[in-house]
Parts: C-alpha cells; structure tokens; sequence
C-alpha cells in the first residue's frame, strides 16, 4: 500500500500548496513518495507545476504578432522596425531594403504581417503581394508609400492588399494597423479613403455599358413587355430596326436573349 499512500500524500500536500522538496516553501532533505521512490531536491512541487503549467498557458496565449519591414531607405526603414520593437505585442521578425529580399525573407520566415515599401528595388511592392497570393502565404501585406495614387491603392487592395498607409504615419498608427491587419482587418490611412471612394465610384461608371439613347429607350421598352412589333410601333420603326438595336444591346451587354437583357439592366442600373 506504499504506493496509494504516496499518492494520498501528494494530493494532501498540493491541496495545502506545500510538499516535501526543494521549493522554498516545502520542508528541505526529504522526497515525496510517489510508489516508493522519494522525489529528490530540485523536483517541483504540485503547486509550482499549477503555477509553471498557468504561467505556460498565459505566454501561448499572448503570442506576440511576427512582423516583416522592407523598405528602401534604411534611415525609414531603421525608424520602422525601432517602432514595431518597442511594442510588446509585436515581434520584429526581418527587415529587407530590396524586393528580393523581401520576398525571399517571407517564404522563409512566414511572419503574420509584412510592411512592404511599394517602391522597392528588384521587386516592387505589388509583385511581393502577387506572389505571396500565387504562393499561397497566408503572410498579410501592408504597403506604404509616401503619396500613392488613389488607382494604385485601389488595384493594391483588390489584388489581396490587407493595408495601404503614408509614410508619415507616426509610430502608434503604423503598430496599430500592423495589429489590426493582423486580427483580420483591412486598414487605409486616412488620406486614402477618399480617393479609394472615388476610385469605386468611377469603376462602377465603366463597369455600366455604353447604350445609346435609342437603345436605352427600346431596353426600357423590353423591359415593359413589348415586342419587337410594338416597339416599332411606339417610336416609329420598322421591326427590323428595332431588332437591329436590340442586337447591339444584347452584345453590349453580353447576353443573347431578351430576359437575360433585361435582368443584366436591372443589376446594373440600366433599367427600374
């Protein structure tokens, strides 16, 4: 019954937070019976391995968020990854001053985030960003640039950019979009947003096909119900006419019928 009454002991003893050992709040010179054989001076006692297995838990649970900087001017790029450094939740993984450093920095360090200069040399900043999508890196991209213009931010952001900042952001707001990106969000600096709304906006002008009025009118018309008879008859054309307009709006729009025309219309804002 030695055994059981090692076992009883040391549940007894961690119970209370002391056992026989070496921790300062046990008693010195003896072991814990565990099946016979005494635990020796050194060993942990039950509450220090509560206390060890706790402190290992808290440490995984606050991993810190690896970051790559790559940026063509070292006295920037200095200040960068000073700045990311100095925050206790982000780990400074790698810096690049060239494209192909960057890139190859990624493959092999895999950090959550990568704050990419888009005017790198070797590889600009949007080739990184197709090949980390290519690649299949799950490594977020954050460029930065000092003035981009708005179509670049928008092509940027629609090829898998997960950011886009200036380069006068100061500290605080560089780390915290490095934070945020890397819980999933998207970040656009503040001065951005603006040309980004205004890039959306003439998208969906180009995206619109061009109608002439006339065809916009016997689409309009479809759309009612009437064929191609009674259109001619409401604006004064020959049948063969209207079908001829209605040719070009099927091609224009894509489509090869009437019912397809008019849903496509109607998406797209051509119709009510």
């Amino acid at each position: 019954m030695q055994t059981a009454r090692g076992l009883i002991q040391l549940k007894n003893l961690a119970q209370q937070g002391t056992c026989r050992g070496a921790s300062p709040t046990c008693d010195s010179g003896r072991g814990s019976e565990i099946g016979g054989p005494a635990i020796g001076a050194g060993s942990l006692c039950a509450a220090d391995v509560t206390r060890a297995s706790r402190k290992g838990t808290s440490t995984r649970e606050r991993r810190r968020i690896r970051v790559l900087a790559a940026h063509r001017h070292p006295l920037y790029r200095e200040a960068v990854t000073r700045a990311i450094k100095q925050r206790p939740d982000l780990e400074l993984v790698g810096e690049a001053g060239n494209g192909r450093e960057a890139l190859d920095a990624i493959g092999l360090e895999r950090p959550d985030v990568a704050l990419v200069d888009r005017a790198l040399t070797g590889l600009t900043g949007e080739q990184i960003l197709n090949a980390v999508g290519r690649d299949g890196l799950r490594t977020r991209v954050v460029m930065i640039a000092a003035e981009p213009e708005p179509e670049l931010v928008y092509a940027a952001i629609a090829n898998g950019a997960a950011g886009y900042l200036t380069q006068d952001a100061d500290a605080r707001e560089l780390c915290d979009a490095i934070a945020a990106v890397a819980r999933g969000s998207t970040v656009l600096a503040p001065q951005l947003q603006t040309g980004i709304a205004g890039e959306i906006r003439l998208r969906a002008v180009h995206e619109r096909p061009f109608l002439s009025e006339r065809e916009r009118e016997i689409l309009k018309l479809v759309a009612e119900g009437l064929t191609a008879p009674q259109i001619g008859r409401n604006i004064h054309l020959s049948t063969a006419t209207v079908k001829t307009h209605l040719q070009h709006v099927y091609e224009k729009l894509g489509v090869g019928e009437r019912a397809a025309a008019v849903a496509v219309a109607m998406r797209r804002g051509l119709v009510e």
